[in-house]
């Protein structure tokens, strides 16, 4: 790709802003779309009579990432985020034998006094976790060396000797779920959720991720949690304010509902159809306008993409792909306002119900592609609350809640049924289901007059995800993280029937979460380059730097190798 091209960015989220800025850097002159008002996607945030909420994700993860990205740019993170070290990191509310309140633990940034609150629940547990943390530090650093950084064009840039000496472990870790590898480590059940948890984040159960997925266990257990103070959309907004500094034109309220591909009539070897079947051209909005584009990549959600935005002849991932794929978990969300203190309840609290596997089985099914009809409503439900005002307190310079109040964001984990919330007698239930999920967290915390303190309410569920995001069935994560649905086996982040077309995003490798969407974006700039190792690309990135490409106009598929590293071009140091 050669510098000053026409870059379109589809969708004004994570993924999107960073795609941008990071084309703009390399050189291209790139306009971001975006069909809301405000950048943002699911990272999105809700004030309403002095009362602030983050609408999507609310940890904190993998600093390194952030770190690294901005970086690229020439920027401290530090520079643009106030980080807050959370302690405790977050409070666990088992549900209660007895129907009253929970006996919560927490889990805090010192790790000795971790040892010892699980050794007081589980005699010897400490020491097995302290192992379980070390192993998945290991896998941590493991997968961000060798697997998440790279597009898999290449898969013997990513399996190194490293690799290859570990690869009795890695088919372990791959071959079993990470509820065995909990369980061969504690036996109570209170600990192996603390364990089993972050599945969740990834959009399925920990009954239906790899064994390799402990590694997240490393995030809280080992880095700790922290917290941008201004909320999560102090993220948003930062990659927005970098993006528009490298020269990116930011349209809001710009509605794509097409993209623009010349058909090739090339044919390849004896007659057959080339592989590629068109030419990425520009984009379509809702209002007849089209912008031309050399390059076009979607950070609107995959599905989505490849099933309205394009021609079927030109989808990589057509319908019928989609039949054989869970899209994992979606949920309700519940926004309160609360008069008074809320002390019972730590920055992040999770409530974990007993029957957990029944939990998730009636959320997700008994099989990754579960018809709706067989999900269920969870009663009671595992949940999570976010108390953001515990930390955005009134005596700082953004609080979260007036003074005397707080805010509440509970995420109930909900079947992706797009139907849920769909209409006014399905919003009526949702909102029956958010006093019942108020008044359980109420019971469990013991705050008992709970949901009589809330001032304002806001409740939206699965449909508002298939609407406001074109989020396939309501999902609100993106693709479940099984193994047939991780790494390689991803939906990859550039088309094979169109040339020019790229994608990002939580439905693309490396998969779903604020760290995951960055470096999804990185991969495009990737791809572009034609750089096929595992490590991320050099910072500071030179200005231009896309003109050093290796890959040439000519049409070239998805797996084709490339010839040399690009670190020295590409990088201003």
């Amino acid at each position: 790709m050669s510098a000053q091209q026409e870059v379109v960015v589809v969708g004004g989220g994570v993924a999107g802003l960073a795609t941008a800025a990071l084309l703009a850097r390399g050189g291209a002159r790139v306009t971001l779309l975006e069909r809301h008002d405000q950048v943002g996607g699911r990272a999105g945030t809700l004030e309403v009579d002095g009362f602030r909420f983050d609408t999507g994700p609310s940890w904190y993860f993998m600093p390194e990432v952030f770190e690294h990205f901005f970086a690229l740019f020439g920027e401290d993170v530090d520079e643009h985020l106030d980080l807050v070290p959370l302690d405790p990191s977050y409070r666990v509310f088992p549900e209660p034998v007895d129907g009253g309140a929970a006996t919560p633990f927490d889990v805090v940034r010192d790790q000795e006094e971790n040892w010892a609150t699980f050794d007081a629940i589980e005699p010897g547990a400490g020491e097995r976790m302290r192992a379980y943390a070390a192993d998945s530090s290991e896998a941590y650093r493991m997968a961000l060396d060798h697997f998440l950084y790279t597009t898999f064009e290449r898969t013997d840039r990513a399996v190194g000797v490293d690799v290859l000496r570990r690869l009795p472990r890695l088919a372990r870790l791959l071959g079993s779920t990470l509820a065995r590898k909990v369980a061969g480590t504690v036996s109570d059940e209170r600990l192996r959720q603390v364990l089993g948890y972050h599945a969740v984040f990834l959009g399925s159960s920990p009954y239906r991720v790899p064994a390799l997925y402990s590694l997240m266990s490393h995030l809280d257990l080992v880095d700790g949690v922290r917290f941008p103070r201004g909320g999560m959309y102090t993220i948003v907004s930062a990659l927005e304010k970098i993006a528009r500094a490298q020269g990116v034109t930011v349209r809001t309220g710009a509605d794509v509902v097409g993209i623009e591909v010349e058909d090739d009539p090339a044919r390849g070897a004896f007659g057959r159809p080339a592989r590629r079947r068109g030419r990425a051209t520009g984009v379509r909005l809702a209002g007849g306008e089209v912008l031309s584009a050399d390059v076009v990549v979607s950070a609107a959600d995959l599905h989505h993409t490849e099933t309205q935005l394009l021609a079927p002849e030109h989808a990589t991932y057509p319908a019928e792909y989609w039949e054989r794929r869970g899209p994992g978990i979606s949920a309700l969300l519940v926004m309160a306002g609360v008069r008074g203190e809320l002390p019972e309840l730590a920055h992040h609290s999770l409530f974990f119900t007993r029957d957990w596997p029944g939990n998730f089985a009636d959320i997700l099914g008994q099989d990754t592609n579960s018809p709706v009809a067989q999900l269920r409503v969870p009663e009671p439900a595992s949940l999570y609350v976010s108390r953001t005002s515990a930390t955005d307190t009134v005596d700082t310079a953004d609080p979260a809640a007036p003074p005397g109040h707080e805010n509440l964001f509970l995420l109930v984990p909900f079947p992706a049924d797009p139907d849920l919330g769909g209409d006014v007698p399905s919003r009526r239930s949702l909102d029956a289901l958010a006093d019942g999920y108020l008044d359980q967290v109420g019971r469990w915390a013991g705050i008992d007059d709970l949901r009589e303190r809330v001032v304002l309410r806001r409740v939206v569920g699965p449909a508002h995800f298939a609407d406001s995001f074109s989020a396939w069935r309501g999902t609100a994560l993106g693709m479940e993280h099984t193994l047939r649905q991780s790494a390689m086996f991803r939906p990859a982040g550039v088309s094979r029937r169109v040339e020019g077309l790229y994608y990002a995003g939580g439905g693309t490798a490396p998969g779903v979460g604020l760290p995951m969407c960055l470096i999804s974006a990185e991969l495009v700039a990737k791809r572009l380059l034609g750089e096929t190792s595992s490590r991320p690309l050099p910072a500071p990135l030179r200005p231009g730097f896309l003109a050093a490409s290796r890959r040439p106009a000519s049409r070239r598929t998805a797996a084709e190798p490339a010839a040399r590293d690009q670190d020295g071009p590409v990088s201003a140091g």
